[in-house]
């Protein structure tokens, strides 16, 4: 079982890894630094540098998450509910992000956990996002004996465009484990012809002043570098061959479960 930060907040320091699993043949991985923090039902409350302010060294704003309104975690909580849990099911609620760093950011994705009174996991969000400045999110649930956090098999049908590389096809597998201070969390896309696997995994430390402080001076431009990165590796996919498909119109709704 996880232990959740007792002051409400910690930076993960993690390894990102994809690869293709049909051609052309193409895999790449980088450290990144990301927040967890506690956003219901008391968000907690984060140490300079992170700031109010939008051109703050780090920040965390309502508008990058959800579907843009006032109060992220009333956001979760409400479709949540609409999804299925209970009140004892969402005791409180933890984002896995990456802040805004001097007012720049891109969040590949997201991930808010639902935690119950005995610290279990009882469901997850990957909220995605694109570069074309779509969003939409999968609500992950176990439906069977194994808890979310032990690594459960949560299969989705792919609705949204995240790559012009990669069809609006096919299914996602995600799996959690969670474990102490230790967070590992896998996506799988599969279809007829391939599909793609991604991975998240990294051990984080109770936010305080130093980390904070650590964390805005590592990778100042944090959110600018990920989107450099991808269209760096589009770049690379494009030299080997790779068909490029147009941006389909996002889906009507909102979560996919």
């Amino acid at each position: 079982m996880i232990h959740w930060p007792q002051n409400g907040a910690a930076v993960l320091r993690a390894k990102t890894w994809h690869g293709r699993l049909d051609g052309p043949n193409n895999e790449f991985a980088y450290s990144l630094d990301l927040l967890l923090m506690r956003v219901w039902p008391k968000p907690a409350r984060l140490p300079f540098p992170f700031t109010s302010y939008r051109l703050g060294p780090l920040s965390v704003r309502d508008k990058d998450h959800g579907v843009g309104s006032h109060g992220m975690g009333s956001w979760a909580v409400r479709h949540g509910l609409q999804q299925g849990l209970i009140e004892k099911d969402i005791e409180s609620i933890w984002l896995l992000t990456q802040p805004r760093r001097f007012g720049c950011l891109f969040n590949p994705v997201s991930f808010w956990f639902f935690v119950n009174q005995t610290g279990t996991v009882t469901a997850a969000l990957a909220e995605v996002n694109n570069t074309y400045g779509d969003r939409h999110t999968y609500f992950c649930r176990s439906k069977g004996e194994e808890l979310l956090e032990n690594g459960a098999s949560i299969e989705l049908p792919k609705r949204f465009h995240v790559s012009p590389f990669q069809d609006i096809k096919g299914t996602y597998l995600f799996r959690f484990n969670l474990s102490e201070r230790f967070i590992s969390i896998s996506i799988d896309h599969r279809h007829e012809n391939g599909g793609l696997q991604a991975s998240l995994s990294g051990s984080f430390k109770e936010m305080s002043l130093a980390n904070a402080l650590r964390m805005a001076a590592k990778r100042p431009f944090g959110g600018i570098s990920v989107k450099a990165l991808i269209h760096w590796q589009a770049l690379k996919l494009l030299i080997k061959g790779a068909v490029f498909r147009k941006r389909p119109n996002p889906p009507a709704e909102d979560i996919t479960a």
